[in-house]
């Protein structure tokens, strides 16, 4: 099935949406966080399944909670900059756009960067692609949405999800509710079906 979001990776191709050919394996994304309410719950539940994801982190988050940060690490998982203040590319002056996503680099460390929101300029990624693999996704679960229901969020998830899917997750707590419920079905299904849940390493 091509969805909207691998229609775009068609057009937009200097962006990663999803990994073709890595036959049975998943990359997982949590975004927003870390957040003290919901990150070390998703950390046990993804080392129940010996699976591994990737962390978009704020700036902002990190510097709050450095600890937890150094956890999601020390357990295995990549972590990403998600900006400092999680400004939208559209709506912010690219200077501003700029400091902003220095300014968390500076704390996250990562060469891995997805916009807020997924909103980015042309422009403004002509110059960040040459710092950042720019990271988008095929699989958006809607986690956050206060209309979408638990099973809701998991039909959006196993509807698109194939072999090298991005999924992307929000460890937030606005999005607690569904993660819930959805995160542990979605590792028990994958991992019966002979999947593997890697964390994005562009060096693999």
């Amino acid at each position: 099935m091509l969805t909207k979001e691998r229609f775009a990776a068609k057009i937009f191709q200097h962006l990663t949406w999803y990994f073709p050919g890595r036959e049975n394996e998943l990359f997982l994304t949590f975004d927003d966080g870390p957040t003290p309410e919901v990150t070390p719950w998703v950390l046990s539940v993804l080392k129940a399944y010996n699976a591994r994801a990737t962390f978009f982190c704020l700036g902002k988050k990190v510097e709050q909670y450095p600890g937890l940060f150094q956890q999601i690490k020390d357990e295995g998982h990549a972590v990403g900059n998600h900006s400092y203040s999680h400004p939208s590319g559209w709506k912010t002056k690219n200077r501003e756009y700029y400091k902003d996503i220095h300014k968390a680099s500076e704390l996250i460390h990562s060469k891995l960067f997805r916009p807020p929101y997924g909103e980015i300029t042309l422009k403004q990624i002509k110059p960040l692609k040459n710092t950042y693999h720019i990271v988008m996704w095929d699989v958006l679960s809607y986690d956050y949405h206060p209309g979408v229901s638990p099973q809701k969020c998991l039909k959006n998830v196993l509807k698109k999800t194939t072999s090298g899917s991005v999924i992307v997750f929000h460890d937030k707590e606005k999005a607690s509710v569904n993660l819930h419920y959805v995160l542990p079905e979605i590792l028990k299904y994958y991992t019966e079906q002979g999947f593997v849940f890697r964390p994005i390493d562009f060096t693999a």
